[in-house]
């Protein structure tokens, strides 16, 4: 049987609906989800977009160099680095889109179609999938226990729940570390919907949704940018000395072998290095349109489907050839992997699992549900056809991550 361990995603790739505030020069009042017939859709922010597309190929990337390991320290300490931080990144970036999320029809349908329905499809899927691949016919088909990659499904559907409930708080991200730290203390929290992981990231996303302009505008000064090579170069050396299991977050500290109160100083610790290292990549990220910006909201279903390649090639042997762990071997699987994630990330592609996914829900929604990608009913008023709004993708990304061992 397989089991997983968070390796950090999303996903994100990848993503799922929230809604931005939308306030414009005629009044609209604010928090109206941009999907609503008649509205105006909030232009989708490029920056954002390229960051999820860059992430989705750093969880690829990361999921194929996890069997050239054995051997090569440079492609241990790229696993490591990418996996300090490639998580968080996803996490903030789906706090920063649910920053207006209310429990209201229209945001909630986007929960249910972007989030609960690929969760309830991939985690049966992926059950079914290593019956075959794990040689375990019997292998129980479950939604409380998330496989593989679904976990982030789960911990979004949750951390988006919650979302209001945070920002009524006046120092949200003292608090989320502080549960966060109490995880690590708590082995007895069991894998029902993987609580151990949800609450350790739940610090990033709480991050994200502080996070304004302002902030993101210190990524992209000069300096930041100028500091971010060095940083990450520092890093690449030093993470891999470090106890990396710490950065997958789910586990309590003596699972790990550790004293218990080595998880809340590790909480902190763990958040400072990836909060760093996430400034450090997105300070990199392009914030202007590029030829990639449109396949950034594509990420959740690449996320998604990118892990049954993954676990074929390992289950049929696809990394015994020698020359595959030399640095030219090594190459090709990262261009490989990035490849086949960008080909995963097309409109195209993304249409098609949207339909297969969300049309047979339009009739089990009430009309006053107005859930953006759900084509309406027959005889249904159209209104203004939703447009590609950051709001309205599902930020799994989630993009994110998962060890499978034997």
């Amino acid at each position: 049987m397989l089991r997983t361990e968070a390796a950090p995603v999303e996903p994100r790739t990848g993503d799922a609906p929230a809604r931005e505030a939308t306030a414009d020069a005629t009044g609209r009042r604010r928090g109206r989800s941009s999907a609503e017939p008649g509205r105006t859709p909030t232009p989708r922010d490029p920056f954002l977009d390229n960051a999820k597309y860059l992430g989705i190929l750093l969880v690829a990337a990361g999921h194929a160099w996890e069997p050239l390991r054995a051997g090569s320290a440079t492609v241990t300490a790229l696993y490591t680095l990418v996996y300090a931080f490639h998580m968080p990144v996803f996490a903030m970036i789906s706090g920063r889109l649910s920053r207006h999320f209310e429990a209201t029809p229209g945001p909630l349908a986007h929960l249910l179609t972007g989030v609960v329905v690929p969760y309830v499809v991939f985690e049966t899927a992926y059950s079914l999938f290593t019956r075959w691949s794990s040689e375990d016919p019997d292998r129980p088909i479950t939604l409380l226990d998330p496989l593989y990659l679904t976990w982030y499904l789960a911990a979004l559907f949750i951390w988006r729940l919650t979302s209001p409930a945070w920002r009524l708080v006046r120092h949200p991200l003292p608090w989320a570390l502080a549960i966060a730290a109490l995880a690590t203390l708590t082995p007895s929290l069991g894998d029902d919907l993987d609580l151990q992981r949800v609450l350790q990231f739940l610090p990033y996303f709480v991050l994200g949704l502080t996070l304004d302009d302002s902030h993101l505008a210190l990524l992209h000064r000069r300096l930041t940018r100028l500091l971010a090579v060095p940083v990450l170069a520092l890093a690449l050396w030093a993470v891999p000395h470090l106890d990396y299991p710490w950065f997958f977050h789910n586990t309590a500290a003596t699972d790990l072998g550790a004293p218990a109160w080595a998880g809340p100083l590790m909480t902190l610790a763990t958040f400072g290095c990836s909060v760093t290292l996430a400034a450090a990549f997105l300070s990199c990220v392009p914030r202007r349109r590029t030829w990639c910006t449109p396949l950034g909201a594509g990420t959740l279903y690449a996320y998604l489907l990118h892990g049954f390649l993954a676990q074929t090639a390992e289950h049929e042997g696809w990394y015994g050839a020698p020359w595959l762990h030399s640095p030219t071997g090594v190459a090709t699987v990262t261009l490989l992997a990035t490849t086949t994630t960008t080909a995963l990330c097309t409109p195209h592609l993304r249409r098609l699992c949207r339909t297969a996914l969300e049309t047979p829900l339009r009739w089990a929604l009430t009309s006053g549900a107005h859930s953006g990608p759900l084509p309406p009913r027959r005889g249904q008023p159209r209104g203004t056809a939703p447009g590609a709004t950051n709001s309205e993708e599902n930020e799994a990304g989630t993009l994110t991550h998962m060890k499978v061992h034997p």
